[in-house]
């Protein structure tokens, strides 16, 4: 997948990705869910927002792919 069919693809929630992590796993992401936790859990890693809301889905997005989430981590403590 090139990066205008990435584009493409999360333009309708308005947000690029950051990170080289979430970037690829756009690339098989098989539904809108799917790319709105993806995006979801990058900007909460950028920028965590209080509520509960957000920390339980979060939560939730981080439980069920700890690699994932612990590589958008690192990606983002590395400076990107």
């Amino acid at each position: 997948m090139t990066d205008q069919d990435q584009l493409r693809r999360v333009e309708p929630q308005g947000v690029r990705p950051v990170t080289d992590v979430v970037r690829r796993a756009l690339g098989v992401a098989h539904d809108n869910a799917t790319i709105d936790d993806l995006l979801f859990l990058e900007r909460w890693e950028i920028s965590p927002t209080p509520g509960t809301a957000g920390a339980l889905r979060v939560s939730q997005i981080r439980r069920a792919n700890p690699e994932l989430a612990a590589a958008v981590r690192a990606e983002i403590s590395a400076g990107h």
